[in-house]
This record gives structure tokens, sequence and C-alpha cells, in this order.
């Protein structure tokens, strides 16, 4: 009777809980109708004069393309014959339109940044556990996205004012702001829930799209650290805490007009705190949001003696790890020449070299470093001295020049080594993958480098401050300190919030796997099936059908065997 009794009260809670997330859906969707709702027609005018037909295109092939296009293709009352005010509308469409076309493509390829990241921490970590990294991988992306368009957006950006370069939209014009020392300080947006209202444009949703790819790559960074031990359950609910509130605060100090930015114009600290593409808003914030996951989950089963020393846990696929890191390369196009949101403006050129110099110094300085000082070059550390080098490069890749650019990519290979090491063998902390030193260590490193190697070649007006961008060794003392400021901000604000949110979290529910289940693999237990099934077979059913539903009712191991067995 107590077990029918266990499994009605189940079923109660269950229909509650789907009724109360209908209910939500329904209020939410019916709030996003009424601001979406399209305004009343404008009153009834004459009617425009009707456009002339455009010219005929050519009648012969043009195997060159050099008489396709022409005057008669600028849109214009008279077809082949625009005034001087319809040319220049034309061209100023045409000039949003290619910024819109390359913002766009840009988020596309930060987006395939996910499959690398996917790779790499599943090649890095154990064959037992790959569903269950590939998987965070995967719904990461869902996850994030999710948060991030119901509020993560809005407190990121609702403040920011015109995009200049998406045709000067200014309907993100709501930020929270305090004053101190007669001084303005923006703390959050305030505008762009859920895409609705004013916020139903072409430019917004462009934007949008660009700066969700970037959150998610923040948002993924901690995957790695906390993987082989993290129940996916606190999982899920930690991909909607850092997409709607960890990183779009920080990242509204910084992009979106927030008091980070404004460092420049109120106390004239440079131009700001200045991060070109991110190695403090992305990078910065997902390693250091995985360091304090990883001390709050603790080290795997194994990892460490009794006398405190470290014991290596290879990974199960190496060349898995470095296809990620090449697609990881490969996205970094998108990352950091995409980051001026303008194909036209021709800086992408510099920052595309910048960005490939700094990967390729952090993997050469890396293999070097390891071979003189282990006597072999370790693979997995080649793969994340180019990934520490690209992460270096992402703040001041826009500003410096090649040789610079080298040089921070090449300490980056160097640093990310290092600090593997003392994370591991001095701070006591299990990180699979490395991603706490080359993300949190190495983004802090490239947010640095701007206050010192930005050579004043590019940046006027960046944070609405006259002039160029000009760090430590071109005259730019004070850009220095506004890149110390904005560092310590961000590694004190998103520890700290992190660290309590996992906490709580973990007293209240438990973040990480019982020993049992860390021993087997969460592939079964957690995820309901096998990774690699033909290799490790279907599974421990004492797991996979243990407490979920009830005896009797296959779960996914058992129903894929019995499919199975039948043919089907």
């Amino acid at each position: 009777m107590r077990g029918i009794e266990t499994t009605s009260s189940h079923r109660a809670l269950r229909a509650c809980a789907i009724a109360l997330a209908v209910g939500g859906l329904l209020a939410v969707g019916g709030w996003v109708f009424a601001q979406d709702k399209a305004a009343a027609p404008p009153a009834a005018t004459a009617p425009a004069p009707a456009v002339a037909a455009p010219a005929p295109p050519p009648s012969k092939p043009d195997p060159a393309g050099t008489a396709t296009g022409g005057i008669a293709d600028v849109t214009a009352k008279t077809a082949g014959k625009p005034t001087l005010e319809e040319m220049a509308e034309f061209v100023g469409h045409n000039r949003v339109a290619i910024n819109f076309v390359w913002t766009l493509v840009a988020g596309f390829l930060v987006m395939f940044m996910q499959a690398g990241f996917a790779l790499a921490e599943t090649g890095f970590t154990r064959a037992k556990n790959v569903g269950h990294t590939m998987m965070m991988n995967f719904m990461v992306y869902a996850i994030g996205m999710t948060g991030y368009w119901i509020c993560g957006f809005a407190l990121h950006m609702g403040g920011l004012g015109p995009i200049s370069t998406l045709g000067g939209t200014n309907v993100l014009d709501s930020e929270f702001v305090i004053t101190l020392f007669g001084k303005e300080f923006g703390l959050f947006g305030m505008k762009g829930f859920f895409l609705a209202g004013s916020t139903y444009d072409v430019a917004v949703f462009a934007l949008f799209l660009f700066q969700m790819v970037f959150m998610d790559t923040a948002a993924t960074i901690p995957t790695g650290a906390m993987a082989e031990r993290w129940k996916f359950s606190s999982f899920v609910v930690f991909g909607f805490f850092i997409s709607m509130f960890t990183y779009p605060l920080f990242a509204n100090w910084v992009w979106g007009g927030g008091w980070l930015s404004q460092l420049g114009k109120n106390f004239g600290l440079g131009h700001g705190h200045v991060d070109f593409a991110g190695s403090s808003v992305v990078h910065m914030v997902g390693g250091v949001t995985a360091l304090a996951g990883a001390m709050v989950l603790g080290a795997r089963i194994g990892k460490y003696n009794k006398d405190g020393s470290a014991n290596p846990i290879p990974g199960h696929n190496i060349p898995m790890a470095a296809l990620g890191c090449f697609i990881l390369a490969f996205g970094w196009f998108g990352f950091n020449p995409g980051s001026t949101l303008a194909g036209a403006d021709l800086r992408i050129a510099v920052v595309a070299v910048n960005t490939m110099l700094a990967g390729a110094a952090g993997a050469l300085a890396a293999m070097f470093y390891m071979w003189a000082t282990y006597g072999k070059p370790d693979p997995s550390m080649l793969i994340n001295g180019m990934l520490a080098g690209l992460v270096a490069i992402t703040a001041p890749c826009a500003f410096v020049s090649s040789f610079w650019a080298f040089v921070i990519g090449a300490v980056a290979g160097v640093l990310v080594c290092w600090s593997v090491f003392f994370v591991e063998r001095s701070l006591k902390v299990d990180d699979p993958v490395g991603a706490i030193s080359v993300h949190g260590t190495c983004g802090a490193w490239g947010v640095l480098s701007v206050g010192l190697f930005a050579d004043g070649t590019y940046g006027d007006g960046f944070n609405g401050v006259e002039g160029t961008v000009r760090g430590l060794f071109y005259g730019g003392a004070s850009q220095f300190v506004a890149q110390i400021i904005g560092t310590l901000t961000c590694f004190g604000f998103i520890f700290v919030a992190s660290y309590a949110f996992f906490k709580v979290y973990d007293l209240a529910f438990g973040m990480r796997v019982s020993p049992e289940v860390e021993l087997e693999g969460l592939d079964v237990p957690e995820m309901g099936g096998h990774g690699y099934p033909e290799i490790q077979g279907p599974g421990t059913l004492v797991h996979g059908l243990g407490g979920h539903g009830g005896a009797g009712k296959p779960q996914p191991v058992m129903a894929g065997m019995m499919t199975t067995e039948r043919g089907h």
C-alpha cells in the first residue's frame, strides 16, 4: 500500500509541475503577444508614384562577371537614372546589409565552435563518460540559448544604445544605473526580455544571435573542468543560471554600456575596460566559473594520493581532442574578426592574422617548454597551448601589431603549462581538460595585454572616448589601470557568485554522483546508455533500471536491448 501511495503522490506532483509549466508558458506567451502587437496602420496618404521596372538583365552570358550588376540595379523611381539621394540611400542600405551578413556568418562560425568544445572535452575525458560529457556540451547550447532569450540578453544589452554598425537602431535604450561620486554606474539592461515589444527588430535579432553564441561559449567551459563526476540535473540548472544571470551582468558592464566600459569617460582611465572579443567577458568568466565549480565538486576518485600528490588520468582519445582544437581555431575567425560587427571595417584583416599568429605561437611555446622541461612534447599540452594563445589574443586582437600578437600567444603557451600544474598540485583542484588554465588564467593575461601592447592605430571613439587605444608601452598607463580593474572585477564577481550558487545547490540537492556511479562511469547511470556500446556492452542494468519509474518499466538501456533482440 505504501508503494502505491508513493507512486500516486509522485504522479500528483508530476501533474502539478506540468500544469504549472504549461500555465507559466501561457502567461508568458500572452505577455509576449501583447508586446508584439503590430502598431496601428498609418493614415491613408496619396499613393506613391509607381517605381519603373528595372532594365532587363544582360542578354549574353557574362563568364567574367564584369557586365553583371550596374546602375540599373540601384532602386530608383526611374530605372537606370537614380537621383543623388536615391543613390546615397542605396549605398547606405548596402553597407549595413554587408555588416548584417558579416555579423550573422561570424555568429554561425562561433556556433560551430560548440562542436569543437564537445570533441576536445570528450577526447580529454575517459571512455566510460563520453556520452555524459558530449551531452553536456550538446545541451548547454539549447539550455543557454533559452535562458539568454528569456532574460539574459535583456540584462546584457538592454541599455546598449544605438547599434551603429547595424543601422543605428536605438531601441535598446533602458539601463538600470546608480549614481556614485557624481557619476552614473550602469549595472544591467532592462529591455529585450523574450526579444518582445520594440526589440522585435532586425538589428536586435542579429545582435542577439551573435551575442548568444558568445554566451554559450562561456557556459560550456565549466563542463570540461567539472566532467566525470557532475550530476546531469545539476548541470541543467547551472546552464540556466549562467545564461540568465552571471554572464549577462558582467557582459553588460563591459559590452552593454555598463560601468566598466565607462571608466574612461567617468574617470579618465583610457577607454575604460577594453575587451574586443571576450578574453574576460567570455573566457575568463567561463574559467573562473569552472574554478568555483570544480572546488565545490571536489576531485575525481583516484586523482590524489594520501600524501597529496596527483595521479595523471589521461583522456581516452587525443585525436578527437586535436580535431576539436582545430574546429575551435577555425571558429575563432568568427569570434575575433566578427566582433567588429562590420564587414566594411577593413581592420578585420589585422584581427584575423593576429588571431592565427597567437594560436600558432601558443602551440609552439607549449611544445618547446614541455620538451625542454619534461623531455617530451605532451600532446594534450600542445592542444591547450594553441587554445591558450587564441584565448589570450581575443581581447587585444584589434589593437596590437603582429609582433605583439605572437608574443602574447607565446607567453600564453608557457603560462598555460605553469597554470595547469599550479591548479593541480598547489590548489589541489581537479580539472580534467585544463579549462581553468586555458580560459581563466590566459583570459586574464589577454585582457592585461591590451593595457600593455595596444599601439594606438585603432579604436578611435571606443567606449565613447576620443582617440585610439594605447597601452602602457605606447604612453597609455591609465589604460593598463582600467584593464587591471576589469580583471579583478571579473574574478571577484564571477567567483563569489558562482561559488555561492554551487555551494547552495550542493547543500540543497547535491551536485556530485555517488562513488559507485563515478567508478562505473556516468554514461549509463546518468544518461541511460554507453557512448561506446559496441565496446563497453549494454551497461550495468542495476543503474540503468534502478529507481527510475519503478520495476517493470524498461529504462533506456533495457529498452535498447529489447529492441535489438526483437530485430526492430
